[in-house]
């Protein structure tokens, strides 16, 4: 955000990690009323040089906030341990309101590390907020992103099972996979309610607290390379109440099986 200047209206830049992305939000935001003013999007033009450059700084990821919770809010809270590079709550491009997480990127590691520790079920608002390191989805080897792994769409995802649907199905690591990878995995994508992982098979269930956090989980992790395996992501198998199903579904995986169907892999059980 600029603001210094007070002659113009502030102004503020936006940066995707994916080149169609920020030309989809260019076409729809720009002339976009927001609070009442039309507000003007174009492409940035700022030198390179000029731009201030995070990607080897140590990014830490903040989840369960509280609504009211802004990005000066958690800039403040985690002031204290050591220089920050940059800061921010992740909002809904739609209608403005947070996600419900963040992230804060700090100069040193150390601070970072100390920052994970110590905030941790710290209080800020009216929640107990979360804390890990913050993960970016790497690349899965060309070959296999051309020719196994059709890029998914989230209006596809999103409509393929029940909005009670909030289990999400992630297979193909067949080593290295704990609770803990598959909780800094999915973090970013909404709050966790429960995660159920089986190392000896290669997969875990994970269930988040709604339909849409789990299909931007899917859409996002879904043919990505973790612990040099190329994962898929299903839905889990839909059920009445899947809270109180969510362990029926796990404890019966030695019969699970997948198949595809329209484009899209259904996870049966």
């Amino acid at each position: 955000m600029i603001t210094e200047h007070t002659s113009n209206d502030p102004y503020c830049f936006v940066e995707f990690y994916e080149h169609r992305d920020a030309a989809a939000a260019l076409a729809a935001m720009n002339g976009r009323k927001i609070l009442g003013k039309e507000v003007k999007v174009n492409w940035a033009t700022t030198p390179s040089s000029q731009k201030k450059d995070t990607s080897n700084h140590f990014h830490v990821f903040v989840g369960d906030l509280s609504p009211e919770i802004t990005t000066e809010d958690i800039k403040s809270a985690f002031a204290p341990f050591g220089k920050i590079s940059d800061a921010r709550v992740v909002k809904d491009m739609a209608t403005g309101k947070s996600k419900g997480y963040g992230f804060v990127s700090f100069y040193n590691k150390l601070d970072a590390e100390n920052a994970i520790v110590h905030m941790g079920g710290q209080w800020l608002g009216g929640r107990q907020i979360r804390t890990n390191w913050a993960t970016r989805k790497p690349p899965a080897p060309k070959s296999t992103q051309e020719n196994n792994t059709k890029q998914l769409r989230f209006e596809d995802v999103v409509n393929q099972s029940s909005p009670k649907n909030c289990t999400v199905y992630c297979g193909g690591i067949a080593s290295g996979l704990t609770d803990q990878l598959m909780r800094q995995t999915f973090s970013p994508f909404g709050q966790i309610m429960e995660i159920r992982v089986f190392p000896e098979k290669g997969y875990s269930f994970v269930r988040f607290s709604t339909h849409e956090s789990a299909a931007h989980a899917i859409v996002s992790v879904n043919g990505t390379t973790i612990e040099g395996h190329v994962v898929k992501c299903y839905w889990g198998k839909e059920s009445p109440d899947m809270t109180k199903n969510f362990q029926q579904l796990c404890s019966s995986c030695s019969s699970n099986w997948a198949s595809d169907f329209g484009g899209i892999s259904v996870f049966w059980i």
